[in-house]
């Protein structure tokens, strides 16, 4: 009985993977000249829009572009940051999840952190832009008789900011000139060396520059070849201009 019921067992188990084998095998298919499914389409990469300001005032987008060309200026190897769009990259972040701390826990209390843990106050990134601003505009005004920062001579744009760095100029508002200076150089850092999907980096030039591969699929016969110039152009997160699909 026992031998007879382990028989059956046996056959039955043989027979289900013969017709779930014979099933696959009806509903297998040839593909050829074309892939069947489109590339990156459950999560596309949405590039910025470039045009206009989300969060800047006009007069906040001058100044910030004033200042993010100083920071990065425009010299015999790239452009510079207010060309590189470094300004809109900023724009479109503080308009973002960024710009409002959605994706941080921003409840107190608040205490003074570690150099090394970052901000730990409560104000988020897109007020310290906006009083960070106002507060340099009011110092312009009082001190160096001119509308705005952008108003000032590049000669007087650099002695400002390398005396905000220096935390040399006491800012209204609240606003800590040491800090907020770290904050817009970082910002205009990223806003360069990003990919350009976020709408900085116009025409991956800082990439250009350093000869960075960017989103290359693939460069590894390149990893132990030092000292060399890397001979491909970049490629940017939303791929290569050949390979955009028409």
């Amino acid at each position: 009985m026992t031998t007879n019921l382990s028989r059956r067992r046996f056959l039955s188990s043989v027979a289900s993977i013969v017709a779930i084998s014979t099933a696959t095998a009806a509903s297998a298919r040839t593909f050829s000249a074309a892939l069947p499914w489109t590339p990156v389409s459950g999560a596309p990469p949405v590039p910025v829009s470039i045009s206009g300001w989300l969060f800047f005032t006009p007069e906040e987008a001058r100044a910030v572009e004033a200042i993010v060309d100083r920071l990065i200026p425009a010299d015999d190897l790239s452009i510079g940051g207010k060309e590189a769009g470094c300004a809109i990259y900023l724009d479109r972040q503080l308009a973002g999840s960024y710009g409002h701390s959605s994706r941080l826990y921003t409840k107190g209390p608040f205490l003074s952190g570690l150099h090394t843990q970052g901000y730990q106050g409560e104000a988020t990134p897109n007020s310290q832009y906006r009083r960070g601003l106002a507060a340099i505009d009011a110092y312009v005004r009082t001190n160096l008789q001119a509308k705005s920062f952008a108003d000032l001579s590049t000669a007087q744009q650099d002695d400002f900011l390398k005396a905000l760095e220096a935390d040399k100029i006491q800012l209204s508002n609240g606003v800590v000139g040491k800090v907020f200076f770290g904050l817009i150089l970082n910002g205009a850092m990223e806003g360069f060396f990003a990919d350009p999907l976020y709408g900085g980096n116009k025409d991956m030039a800082s990439w250009k520059m350093l000869g960075f591969p960017g989103a290359r699929y693939d460069y590894r016969d390149f990893v132990s070849r030092h000292n060399e110039t890397y001979p491909l152009p970049p490629v940017s997160i939303l791929g290569a201009t050949d390979w955009a699909m028409k």
